[in-house]
């Protein structure tokens, strides 16, 4: 499906990221995995490598848009051009009401998760509209893109942001047979959920966490959101662009 495609994956080291990376490859993309996680990398990497594809890694912190510049030139100088990005790479919930809102902690989340993402589609657009050759993005948001959450004022921002950059990209860009979408995954089992729960558990160990995780009664898989991230990326879905798949379950359904 992405046979010969150069693909760009912010926070590919873990989780759904590393999925994804992993997916792409063995679907032919030749990957480079853009991440402050240097060993989950290249463990990342080295599995890709392992199984006969191709990837690189380039460390990059997608809240300094320096390095967000660098690395669309180092993926183009190593590989001569871009043709899909997958912007993932956030951080978890906040776990603050708003009365008690700080502001660095709100800066920090806004600043990763819809900063990090818009700052990643400047670089990523001026580089496929220079190349005149279209292209596909596709930004990670969240059912929290669509439903609020108690608590997660900092979060729910960010996500429902993504959602409305995704159109704002799609719109600008449609001209230029560039597509953009976004994915909104439900309770997704990995290593950020793992750790949340257990932070938060931790924290106040007699409360019960009601995560209605779906409609199927169960989490995501990182694969399973990774299939989504691959039909939007590849030719398959050549007539989506500013649209969401929500790879929730249902959750937003209910």
């Amino acid at each position: 499906m992405l046979r010969d495609k150069i693909a760009l994956i912010t926070g590919g080291g873990a989780g759904m990221g590393a999925a994804t990376a992993r997916l792409f490859a063995a679907n032919g993309a030749r990957v480079a995995i853009a991440d402050v996680d240097e060993s989950a990398s290249h463990k990342t990497i080295s599995d890709i490598q392992q199984a006969g594809h191709e990837a690189s890694f380039i460390h990059m912190d997608v809240s300094n848009p320096a390095q967000v510049e660098a690395t669309v030139q180092t993926v183009v100088d190593q590989y001569g051009r871009l043709d899909v990005a997958v912007n993932n790479a956030a951080i978890a919930p906040d776990v603050t009401p708003l009365v008690e809102l700080d502001l660095a902690q709100w800066d920090r989340m806004l600043g990763i998760n819809l900063t990090g993402v818009a700052v990643c589609l400047k670089f990523q657009l001026q580089q496929l509209v220079a190349q005149g050759t279209g292209g596909s993005i596709v930004n990670i948001s969240s059912v929290r893109g669509f439903r609020g959450k108690a608590n997660a004022a900092a979060y729910v921002a960010s996500k429902h942001g993504v959602v409305g950059l995704t159109k704002v990209a799609a719109m600008e860009h449609g001209a230029d047979n560039i597509r953009v979408n976004s994915v909104a995954p439900g309770a997704t089992d990995t290593p950020m959920l793992r750790a949340s729960l257990a932070k938060r558990t931790q924290e106040n160990p007699d409360a019960e966490y009601n995560l209605s995780p779906s409609l199927l009664n169960r989490f995501g898989t990182a694969e399973e959101v990774a299939q989504a991230s691959l039909w939007l990326a590849s030719d398959q879905s050549s007539f989506l662009t500013g649209t969401t798949i929500h790879a929730d379950g249902g959750f937003t359904a209910s």
